[in-house]
């Protein structure tokens, strides 16, 4: 398998990190969406990363959609099956994608388009979801500690990976000081083999090997 586009993208790096989990082998391609779009697109012709190539040359995209088909290749789940459990980590992988949505939405305003277009009050609004999300997570994590290592389930990959994009991207709204449990957890994921092998930026991802 290929896993096309570049880890500075929390989607991109929430698929190479968990593809590991599962111990699927892939190799990372980090095409740009923006700088290297023509390549790209021959790739996707959507252009939207991540994007996987399965050995059979389909082409997948949408990085929750990307899990469920890695999940069913590799004949096993990042979520728990007893279902109270279940329905909490969904809850908490929902809070974390949502904070990471709405980031990524206020970089785009920030960075693409023109200053004198930027609306902010759409700007105040969004940051707003935004750190109601990660107070959600704060809370859960507080609540309940997930949990590091080779045990992290695709909610607690989806925290740790969206906090970090946010401290490195928006640090100025996210103090953090104000949220010490995800603060805490993400730094422990961010030290472990599979986070290391896939870092936040323009790098490529050297897969883990996989577990016996």
């Amino acid at each position: 398998m290929r896993l096309i586009g570049m880890l500075d993208s929390p989607y991109v790096r929430r698929v190479a990190i968990s593809l590991q989990l599962l111990d699927l082998p892939f190799e990372h391609d980090p095409l740009s969406v923006f700088r290297t779009f023509d390549e790209f697109r021959a790739i996707n012709p959507v252009v939207k990363a991540p994007t996987l190539v399965g050995d059979d040359g389909t082409v997948l995209m949408d990085s929750s959609l990307i899990l469920d088909y890695a999940q069913a290749l590799a004949g096993r789940s990042l979520l728990p099956a007893d279902l109270p459990q279940r329905t909490a980590e969904l809850r908490m992988t929902g809070l974390a994608l949502a904070a990471c949505e709405k980031s990524v939405q206020i970089i785009y305003e920030r960075n693409l388009r023109p200053a004198h277009k930027q609306h902010e009050p759409w700007v105040t609004r969004v940051t707003g979801q935004m750190l109601a999300a990660c107070e959600g997570l704060e809370a859960g994590i507080a609540l309940r500690p997930l949990a590091a290592g080779a045990a992290l389930s695709q909610a607690g990959v989806a925290a740790a990976v969206t906090w970090f994009f946010i401290r490195q991207m928006l640090p100025e709204l996210v103090p953090e000081g104000r949220f010490p449990a995800l603060a805490h957890f993400s730094a422990r994921a961010e030290a472990t083999a599979a986070f290391k092998a896939a870092p936040h930026g323009a790098g490529t991802c050297v897969p883990t090997q996989p577990t016996a």
